[in-house]
């Protein structure tokens, strides 16, 4: 376990991290201050902020507002798809979805022309082609499987599916449903469109908190296996091909920006909510409900980014680069 003292400072450096965010500042792009909020009545929520880390041996860390639940949204992307290569392995997959930036916003109507395919699964194209290949005789049976695989990451095994905000994504869904309807007519898609979108957006509609969503993102970064429970939550040799998927497309159309400046493989959501996942080290969740003009939120970004900046967690920087306690700092063998 991480030693107390350490644990205490990494404590301190979150809590600064926060301070210093919280006001939207930080190492924002020019441009990307608050444009809106999802939904537009979260805006009276608007100083809700959230921290927490979860290191691969247990030891955990939250500040601010670490008891609201929010949707996963978007988030779920990376574990609806994470049991897709499961229930159809690498190349099935792969021929079913990409593993390209596709450069568009997430919600676009655009697809891979030559592979005949969504870009990714991280966009909502690719998305609803993963919850196409989740396996199960009948939608519930899918949502379950979805639900239980997601209790796994989280170590909750009280998660549920927020009736309430399933029910508002059923009711503003026409862009998805014509998204479907049109990769059904080209092949994409197979079955019922209208059960396909109640697994995709049952799954976004599971909610988590901060400390949740960061024990979420340590699982992935302890191998699959969740360091609280110690339950595998996704097979070893499918956990490169989701990391390298959310580092190349996870947030949005600024996933290039982001891999090159900040170098941390991450996943956000338009609740506000950013999943970031260092390999063998740690788990990060953020959340706070104002969204940038890609629809990742500003605070989210900038912590992220001052982590990258400021502490030296960007995946590609020499490991003598870390000052975030020792969490990020392996032991280098040059034998």
């Amino acid at each position: 376990m991480v030693a107390e003292a350490e644990r205490e400072l990494v404590q301190e450096q979150l809590e600064d991290l926060r301070s210093t965010c919280s006001a939207g500042g930080g190492l924002l792009l020019p441009g990307e201050e608050v444009v809106s909020y999802y939904p537009p009545e979260m805006q009276r929520r608007a100083d809700e902020f959230g921290l927490a880390g979860t290191n691969v041996d247990g030891t955990r860390w939250q500040v601010g507002d670490c008891d609201v639940r929010i949707p996963l949204h978007s988030i779920s992307k990376v574990f609806t798809y994470g049991l897709a290569l499961e229930d159809n392995g690498l190349d099935e997959t792969l021929r079913r979805v990409g593993v390209e930036p596709s450069g568009d916003p997430f919600n676009s109507i655009t697809f891979d022309d030559v592979h005949h395919r969504p870009f990714n699964p991280m966009i909502n194209a690719g998305a609803l082609v993963a919850a196409n290949l989740v396996k199960g005789a009948t939608k519930e049976e899918r949502v379950e499987r979805l639900l239980e695989r997601n209790r796994a990451y989280t170590g909750n095994p009280d998660l549920v599916v927020d009736e309430q905000v399933l029910e508002q994504q059923l009711v503003s869904n026409d862009r998805n449903l014509g998204l479907s309807y049109l990769m059904r007519s080209l092949g994409m898609l197979h079955g019922d469109i209208d059960d396909n979108l109640y697994v995709y957006l049952a799954a976004c509609s599971i909610t988590v908190t901060t400390p949740e969503l960061s024990a979420m993102a340590a699982t992935l970064a302890n191998g699959g296996v969740n360091p609280l429970t110690g339950v595998r939550a996704l097979d070893r040799e499918h956990l490169r091909t989701v990391i390298s998927v959310m580092s190349m497309c996870g947030m949005y159309d600024a996933a290039g920006e982001w891999a090159h400046d900040v170098g941390i493989p991450a996943k956000s959501g338009v609740s506000g909510g950013i999943m970031g996942v260092l390999p063998s080290y740690f788990g990060l969740g953020v959340y706070s409900p104002g969204l940038d003009r890609h629809g990742n939120s500003v605070r989210g970004v900038a912590v992220c980014r001052e982590l990258s900046a400021r502490f030296g967690l960007h995946m590609f920087a020499d490991p003598s680069e870390s000052r975030f306690g020792r969490v990020a700092q392996p032991q280098v063998s040059h034998g």
